[in-house]
């Protein structure tokens, strides 16, 4: 019995007394499903070499084998063969660009891809598998433009997208930031009357929040809960943020409110979110309620993001004492006091014409070593400057060491 050098290494050949190609592709099938890789080619060589063709199952049974077993080479060899033969499928497709993507990376792969393409013969072949296959190697380098363009590639071809292309399309475009792309594809796949998964509606819903588009986000939801799907407490933040963001005060309480009918309890990111709804909408009263309901209500739950919130409504309204009272409380919980939080009360103490209180407040800034920014300089000079507090003005200057400072306030006041 000769031997034969493949790219297996030494390959034996047997003289087959079996000549009936259907029984010997049996058998082929049989040993690579037990992935008896090397007694599997022998007799896949054994057979050429008599003249005795494989079946195209045979072939694709023997394929992942090499791919995953040997080799690139190996699959290489078998891929080339079959392809002569007019027995490659898109399975045969699917399992070499696997092959070449793992071993030589997406570029390599994307390059046979596109050769694939032009060869008339193969265009008849690959299925939408093969692009899911090429869409999801693209994907996974954060290559967006070729997954998009892959993407438009399939309906070129006429090919439908399944469930999964759509779920793997999703899920790129939302890990690369691509929002409009991501909800374009969610759209498509509704238009084909395909039911989207609980995993990629989370994730337009996280898209459309993003972008502002809360009535898409809001229509998504509608229909998690329609099909009785889990709505976890992180979606219903994310709607809340998304109408406060646009003024659409009254609805994210309503989300609210749904959000407790669902059995679930509001966080402290829930609060944050409703607090500045309330003042983006104006209603900043209604905050410093809310605000003093949850510290009556859920004291646990206070921290410093809180507290700003409520400040941002103080310096709105000119609330001054209220301001120093929630600044008392921070510090008597032990919170951290940001330069934030103390430009929120002088801010106050600016719109209430309180230099005097804002000078206090700065004063007890430096003392507890919080360094002052740029817009702590900027409000407290301001409010020194309408109350005439010339000598105040003229030390903060110098202490603050900013040349620019004096003409950024002149250029204010002038305008």
């Amino acid at each position: 019995m000769p031997d034969k050098k493949s790219e297996h290494g030494v390959s034996r050949l047997h003289f087959l007394e079996e000549r009936d190609e259907e029984t010997l592709s049996r058998r082929l099938i049989k040993l690579s499903q037990n992935n008896k890789v090397r007694s599997a080619t022998e007799l896949f060589d054994s057979m050429r070499t008599s003249g005795l063709q494989p079946s195209a199952h045979a072939c694709n049974s023997l394929l992942p084998c090499y791919v995953h077993r040997s080799p690139l080479a190996d699959a290489m060899r078998m891929f080339e063969f079959m392809k002569a033969k007019g027995m490659a499928t898109g399975h045969t497709y699917t399992l070499i660009l696997k092959a070449v993507a793992s071993n030589q990376g997406y570029v390599s792969a994307l390059e046979m891809f596109n050769k694939i393409e032009e060869e008339e013969d193969s265009k008849k072949i690959i299925d939408v598998i093969v692009y899911n296959t090429m869409i999801y190697f693209c994907g996974r380098a954060k290559e967006w433009m070729l997954v998009e363009r892959l993407w438009r590639r399939l309906e070129q071809h006429s090919l439908n997208g399944t469930l999964l292309a759509y779920d793997l399309l999703d899920n790129i475009f939302v890990q690369c930031g691509q929002s409009e792309l991501a909800i374009a594809a969610y759209q498509e796949m509704l238009q084909k009357g395909l039911d989207p998964s609980e995993d990629i509606m989370k994730a337009i819903i996280a898209s459309c929040t993003k972008e502002g588009k809360w009535e898409f986000a809001m229509s998504t939801f509608s229909r998690m809960m329609r099909a009785g799907m889990n709505l976890g407490l992180i979606l219903f933040n994310s709607i809340i943020n998304s109408l406060g963001k646009d003024g659409q005060d009254e609805l994210a309480f309503r989300m609210y409110h749904l959000l407790k009918q669902s059995g679930l309890k509001p966080d402290q990111y829930t609060w944050i979110t409703l607090l500045l709804a309330l003042y983006r909408s104006g209603r900043c009263w209604d905050c410093l309620k809310l605000f003093h309901g949850i510290k009556g209500k859920h004291p646990t739950l206070l921290n410093d993001h809180l507290y700003n919130t409520a400040l941002i409504s103080c310096e709105k309204l000119g609330q001054w004492e209220h301001g120093l009272q929630l600044l008392w409380l921070m510090e008597k919980r032990g919170l951290k006091l940001s330069v934030v939080s103390y430009n929120h009360v002088i801010g106050a103490c600016e719109v209430a014409s309180k230099p005097k209180v804002a000078l206090k407040v700065y004063q007890r800034m430096i003392n507890q070593r919080c360094s002052p920014d740029t817009f702590t300089h900027l409000s407290i000079i301001r409010a020194c400057i309408w109350g005439s507090l010339w000598t105040e003005v003229e030390d903060i200057l110098e202490q603050s060491s900013m040349a620019t400072l004096w003409m950024d306030i002149q250029m204010q006041i002038l305008v």
